[in-house]
């Protein structure tokens, strides 16, 4: 079998390892033996293949990586939202009157109630229609719409 072979298989075996990992690491390796593949038949020793072998991964793992990283990671706008995360941004009615002096105050979105607080520590009347701005926890921040 000659040299060109051996990489190439060592290079098909990288590729389909990565199909199996999520770090698009083992693929850099993959593109090293490809390097290394196209070197073997136009004459390069073995010594020389395995230079090549090494500075084609460790160039990807610099160039490469980051660019797949972020085409294949990309979060934008797209980003469906759920769970909890979903509510900032939704409207509700205030179903207790929220009132920071007393730590009262609950709202009421798509059915559920939560405790809520106001944006800017002003209370906020019974029946207001108020944007989610904030969650932490179980609490609710938020802030009336004006009409």
């Amino acid at each position: 079998m000659a040299m060109w072979q051996v990489w190439l298989i060592v290079a098909l075996a990288f590729f389909i390892l990565e199909l199996f990992t999520t770090g698009i690491a083992v693929i850099c390796f993959s593109f090293g033996a490809i390097a290394a593949c196209i070197a073997a038949p136009l004459g390069a020793n073995f010594y020389w293949q395995v230079i090549i072998f090494a500075l084609v991964t460790l160039l990807s793992f610099i160039f490469i990586r980051p660019m797949l990283i972020k085409l294949f990671y990309k979060k934008g706008k797209d980003e469906v939202k759920t769970n909890v995360d979903a509510l900032i941004g939704r409207k509700g009615i205030v179903s207790e009157a929220i009132d920071p002096a007393t730590g009262a105050g609950r709202v009421k979105v798509d059915g559920d109630d939560w405790k809520a607080v106001s944006v800017d520590d002003q209370p906020i009347e019974l029946g207001a229609r108020v944007e989610i701005l904030k969650l932490d926890s179980v609490i609710v921040t938020v802030r009336k719409l004006s009409l």
